[in-house]
């Protein structure tokens, strides 16, 4: 499949040739352990699965392919993605973190890795002073999101493609809310891009896992050998799961980005609600450089509710069509409460320095009908006032 055909057609054909054995036109499930060899060292490209899996080749291929690189991993997880990124690092390094970062990111940088001998310092990377201001002779790695999460700031990709090059480190970006679809980093400068197809990639909230994508032949050579060297892959049926999800990411994020507009006119000005942050508000501070490196805004939005934490327990518990739980990216909308769930891991210190209130609730919108997503919202504010 040729590259340059665009990203709907590269979504449902790149990877996913016709089965050369039967000839099915979706890619089977490759459900087995081993792969029978001619002989000893003759094979037909595989051997064992967690070395490689032609269902998980199929993904990983797509994958590349979406982000503009040569090289795609899958991981069991999120998490499992954003570990074998890390895997790039050794002991002694140190890594520069945006820390407007997701709580499951923080807590693998704060308790886990430290304790093999890797650095972290945190920075307000819509500052890119502030990241060339903390880097050291022993920085191998810069790691930021951008969209942030929760509260969708926005971090300049070329900026900090410039300071890792400058200074010899890598730069990673965790590309999991804008998608490949809206945002390729890889082509501002960074050298890895992490995601959790858990969310949007997959879609429908029914299937875990993570991705690390790169265009470096020396990067992918590490990436495959670590992966194969600790084992954390995602199962043949996780693999298809995603790869069919994949097929219609242009189409939901089309409807997601439609829907989260509509969410957004409806809750900006409402006397309930303090604060929207979405990067597709005029005046949001990071909405000219969103134009600029991302292909639209997203279906992600945090608001602030002026009855502070009360307000926003009510609001959360309110909802219907909004179902609270943790997550994001599915075709239904979910409520979460950043406080305690996804940004749990912060000390409560942290999360205000960094915006995040008892009264801030994040919003993931699904591609239901906006005019019910909307009613929905309004039964929860009129529940988040009495309360408050």
């Amino acid at each position: 499949m040729d590259n340059r055909h665009r990203f709907e057609t590269r979504a449902i054909h790149v990877g996913q040739a016709p089965d050369p054995a039967t000839g099915a036109t979706i890619v089977p499930v490759y459900q087995t352990v081993t792969f029978t060899q001619d002989e000893v060292g003759h094979h037909k490209g595989y051997e064992y699965s967690r070395t490689g899996n032609p269902t998980r080749a199929a993904l990983e291929e797509c994958l590349a392919s979406l982000e503009g690189g040569r090289f795609g991993f899958a991981y069991g997880s999120g998490m499992a993605a954003i570990h074998g990124a890390m895997q790039l690092v050794s002991a002694g390094d140190h890594v520069v973190v945006a820390d407007d970062l997701y709580g499951g990111t923080f807590r693998l940088f704060s308790e886990v890795l430290p304790r093999f001998g890797v650095h972290f310092d945190y920075v307000d990377a819509t500052q890119p002073e502030a990241i060339d201001a903390a880097v050291t002779p022993e920085t191998r790695m810069l790691w930021i999101e951008t969209p942030t999460n929760p509260l969708l700031r926005l971090v300049d990709l070329s900026a900090c493609a410039e300071i890792a090059n400058r200074n010899g480190a890598k730069l990673v970006v965790d590309n999991t809310f804008a998608t490949p679809y809206l945002q390729n980093p890889l082509e501002f400068g960074a050298h890895v891009v992490v995601h959790s197809t858990t969310k949007y990639l997959g879609g429908h909230s029914d299937v875990i896992g993570g991705a690390v994508i790169v265009d470096d032949e020396e990067l992918a050579q590490t990436l495959q050998f670590t992966r194969n060297a600790t084992g954390g892959i995602p199962g043949p049926w996780d693999a298809w799961l995603t790869l069919r999800g994949t097929k219609t990411l242009a189409l939901r994020m089309r409807e997601h980005e439609a829907n989260a507009r509509r969410v957004v006119e409806f809750l900006v000005g409402r006397p309930e609600v303090a604060r929207v942050h979405y990067p597709g508000i005029p005046n949001h501070p990071g909405h000219e450089l969103a134009q600029r490196q991302m292909r639209g805004f997203g279906g992600m939005l945090a608001l602030d509710l002026e009855g502070g934490e009360p307000a926003a327990r009510a609001f959360c518990a309110a909802t219907q069509l909004f179902s609270l739980g943790e997550s994001l990216g599915g075709v239904e909308s979910l409520v979460g409460y950043p406080w305690s769930m996804s940004h749990g891991a912060f000390p409560a210190e942290e999360k205000r320095r960094k915006g995040i209130t008892e009264g801030t609730v994040r919003l993931s919108v699904g591609i239901e009908h906006p005019d019910d997503l909307c009613t929905d919202l309004e039964r929860a504010l009129e529940a988040a006032v009495v309360t408050g």
